[in-house]
């Protein structure tokens, strides 16, 4: 029932066992943050009142009630619960149980097609193209809806690309959705990925608060905070309801991680302004990188870290195992749908990125 993870299994141990990482998407700077039981941009800061709950600081980010918020173990387990309680919902309004279908962004997160399937939907793909930017088309999404389509999940930005998309277009697209009898999941990890903040939440676009959408976030990618494994789900009341009670079958958010949520939530001024000079350095470089070298092709997007990058000389896989055989991390395109591409990612700090790519740049060197 429930399928083997490629990525998953494959990226298992690489982060920690690499020279030079440019596997790890998420901005947390030095490995020592993952491992501490307090992450050290979190150490000393002043806890908030007793009385502010972590829903209701993840519900001012998002500028809706706390009703429309549950907190998960993590980004990965609100879309877990966000897929279950779509799918459920479908068994109960049909009269004749049906497969439920279940439309998804090509390219694509390994999980975001894997887990939808193990709950027992069936998988339909629309594309996000190289030729277009990888931008998400409303009127593609559209042509690609099934009959009865119980979900639709994108990511923004998206993974692999760095693609961002705004919230008139991510309205567009759940307008479609909706007209098909669908709803909308927006993964939004990476949408605090900018370097010219907006009016969203943490400074990104976000669809929450559109009818018949969930977002779902955490603390992993932006705030660099994965050992803490916070994440949640925005959506219509009635959902979350449902969702919570689903959550019951799956682990609960441990005591110490709230708590040092709460502190990240109580000083998130400080810490985006933080991250944000994080991603300008390390987007520069890798745009810079990318610039620079006539064997690779690909772009990257604006404020992203990120990117998906098309190797002339080699494969993914051939140019992936070439840099892994000298320490270096980079990610096949195979686990996104694109086996000719890599994915790049500059999550670490600006001198190890630029040891990295500079390594990065003599494997492609070799393969040339």
């Amino acid at each position: 029932m429930f399928p083997t993870i490629a990525y998953l299994d494959w990226i298992d141990g690489r982060p920690a066992a690499a020279e030079h990482d440019l596997g790890s998407s998420d901005l947390r700077r030095s490995s020592g943050d993952r491992r501490d039981p307090v992450p050290g941009r979190l150490a000393g800061l002043a806890e908030p009142p007793a009385s502010v709950r972590l829903t209701e600081q993840v519900a001012t980010a998002y500028d809706v009630d706390p009703s429309n918020v549950l907190v998960t173990a993590g980004a990965s387990m609100a879309n877990v619960l966000a897929m279950a309680t779509a799918l459920d919902g479908h068994e109960r309004e049909t009269d004749e149980p049906a497969e439920p279908q279940v439309l998804v962004e090509k390219p694509a997160y390994e999980p975001l097609t894997a887990t939808p399937r193990a709950l027992g939907g069936h998988i339909h793909r629309f594309l996000r193209t190289q030729d277009d930017g990888f931008r998400l088309d409303p009127d593609r999404v559209d042509s690609a809806l099934a009959d009865e389509a119980c979900l639709t999940v994108v990511t923004n930005r998206h993974n692999p690309s760095g693609k961002l998309i705004g919230r008139e277009t991510l309205a567009a697209t759940a307008d479609q959705v909706r007209d098909a009898g669908g709803r909308l999941l927006v993964d939004e990890v990476y949408a605090p990925f900018t370097t010219d903040p907006a009016a969203g939440a943490l400074g990104g676009p976000t669809a929450a608060g559109l009818d018949d959408v969930v977002v779902t976030g955490s603390l992993t990618k932006f705030f660099g905070f994965g050992g803490l494994r916070v994440g949640w789900l925005v959506a219509d009341d009635a959902f979350v309801e449902r969702a919570e009670q689903v959550a019951h079958h799956l682990p609960a958010l441990a005591q110490p991680s709230v708590s040092l949520a709460r502190r990240a939530f109580h000083h998130q001024d400080r810490l985006l302004a933080s991250q944000r000079e994080l991603v300008a350095t390390n987007h520069d470089l890798l745009a810079t990188f990318v610039d620079e070298r006539d064997d690779l092709e690909g772009t990257v997007h604006d404020g992203a870290t990120y990117a998906l990058l098309e190797p002339t000389a080699a494969d993914g896989d051939t140019v992936a195992e070439a840099a892994w055989d000298d320490g270096i991390l980079v990610v096949p395109g195979r686990f996104f749908d694109e086996p000719d591409s890599v994915r790049v990612s500059l999550g670490r700090d600006p001198a190890h990125c630029e040891d990295a790519l500079s390594a990065f740049g003599s494997v492609l060197d070799d393969l040339a």
